[in-house]
């Protein structure tokens, strides 16, 4: 799985290279990796983010974030698969 940092509204993450105006905000982009809860997830990443597009730091941050939230998805795959 990857999550995509350009996929986000650039009001939320605009350091990255490619900035997509009517992204996803950063609730929607969290509910739907917390939609995949569940899956047999293997591995994942988080791509997309340039932050010398981004001297507040934001999108680090939010791309941090995320991939807190794919680290718990990744961390109860494995759990599940282990019972």
């Amino acid at each position: 799985m990857t999550d995509d940092v350009d996929s986000l509204d650039p009001v939320y993450a605009p350091g990255t290279g490619t900035p997509e105006v009517g992204g996803l905000s950063t609730r929607e982009a969290q509910a739907l990796l917390r939609g995949l809860r569940g899956l047999n997830l293997i591995g994942a990443d988080v791509v997309e983010v340039a932050p010398p597009f981004d001297p507040s730091g934001n999108t680090a941050l939010v791309a941090a974030t995320m991939m807190y939230e794919i680290l718990c998805l990744l961390a109860e795959a494995a759990a599940s698969r282990k019972e």
